[in-house]
């Protein structure tokens, strides 16, 4: 009997689901770029609407932008000729992939996370429209897609992080699961670098200290406030953040944590809202924005799904001391969000030699630019 109830109730959330993605789907072509804010000075332009289900992103080092997806199956290539910030064509490289979320570049080749391997495509942009094949990597993560897709990246040390996500709500998990690995880039010398996550999509490095800063989704189900979203900090190798037992620092898990005290894990440098799901964070490491936001660290929040009234659908600027601390948090670009109608999902943050900034947008199938102009 439970599992035939489990079932209308599954089926009844896919049909619910549907009605609420079709309905997204209509709004989201009443509104532009001429619909996000931003600060006075900056300006929003697209870079490319030619990339459905933009995701992670990476850029290589000829300028091409590389876009991975998670529902479409594909890694783009958009390519800029004229260099007016403007994408002229937009390749596929490779289809038919396993949620190819997450992409890093690296001495000409572009590695693309699935949900089981990563890939590398050497000397990509030698081909750019021949559909390269690609070197296995890396072929042992799990297979489960439940947390599954990724985002990766090399760290200062040369290595490649592999966040792998918990296969569940909330659950108890061995390892791989709910950790940040990492390995060369050749694939070896795999190793767990953090644990006691429920699901990063996002992190980079501190431009002076080298900490490592990762954004984590919080369990549903604890209500509209609870827990709180996380961005952490691992100054080193080996911390635990208190998945699933503890969350946002000092919130015990219903069913996990009646054993387990929150000074036994370590908290996060900021609590976001709840359910606002931050994905990828980004250091400002660029020279055209102002100074006030030099080394600020760029959230996108994706946006809630488990909640009354929907929040997130932007993306924040934290200004953060060297010692780890959170000075500040507040909105960036806004406008994703109309009431309680969004007409697009804030993904990946990529910082562009020129110091501007790109967003990807998975909903409106989207890369934007964010650039200063006042002077």
């Amino acid at each position: 009997m439970s599992r035939a109830v489990n079932s209308s109730h599954k089926l009844f959330l896919r049909i619910m689901c549907g009605c609420l993605f079709a309905a997204a789907a209509l709004s989201a072509n009443a509104f532009s770029t001429s619909d996000l804010e931003v600060p006075a000075g900056f300006t929003v332009t697209t870079f490319t609407a030619k990339v459905p289900n933009a995701r992670q992103m990476a850029l290589g080092s000829d300028g091409v932008l590389y876009v991975g997806t998670r529902s479409a199956g594909v890694v783009y290539a958009a390519v800029d000729h004229d260099k007016d910030y403007v994408a002229d064509e937009v390749h596929v490289i490779a289809s038919d992939l396993y949620m190819p979320s997450g992409l890093a570049f690296r001495d000409g080749s572009l590695y693309v996370a699935e949900i089981h391997r990563i890939l590398r495509f050497d000397d990509i942009q030698q081909t750019l429209s021949g559909r390269p094949d690609p070197v296995v990597v890396y072929d042992a993560l799990p297979t489960h897609d439940h947390h599954g897709w990724k985002s990766i990246a090399f760290g200062p040390d040369g290595w490649l992080y592999v966040p792998v996500g918990s296969p569940c709500n909330v659950c108890e998990v061995e390892p791989p699961f709910g950790t940040i690995l990492r390995m060369r880039a050749d694939g070896t010398d795999v190793d767990v670098y953090a644990s006691g996550i429920r699901n990063s999509v996002g992190f980079d490095w501190h431009p002076v200290t080298a900490a490592l800063w990762f954004s984590d989704n919080g369990r549903d189900w604890m209500g509209d406030n609870l827990p709180p979203g996380e961005l952490n900090r691992a100054s080193e190798a080996g911390l635990h953040f208190g998945f699933p037992y503890i969350h946002g620092g000092d919130v015990t898990d219903p069913d996990y944590g009646r054993q387990h005290k929150p000074a036994d894990y370590t908290p996060p440098a900021h609590k976001l809202d709840a359910h606002v799901a931050p994905l990828g964070i980004e250091f400002y490491v660029g020279k055209q924005f102002p100074a006030e936001f030099h080394h600020a660290l760029f959230v996108a929040e994706h946006g809630s799904w488990n909640r009354s009234g929907k929040v997130g659908y932007r993306v924040m600027v934290a200004r953060v001391s060297e010692e780890g601390r959170v000075l500040s948090y507040e909105p960036f670009v806004t406008g994703w969000l109309q009431g309680e109608a969004n007409w697009g999902r804030p993904v990946d943050i990529e910082i562009m030699p020129d110091g501007s900034m790109l967003i990807s947008d998975d909903q409106k199938g989207a890369v934007y630019r964010i650039s200063y102009t006042e002077r």
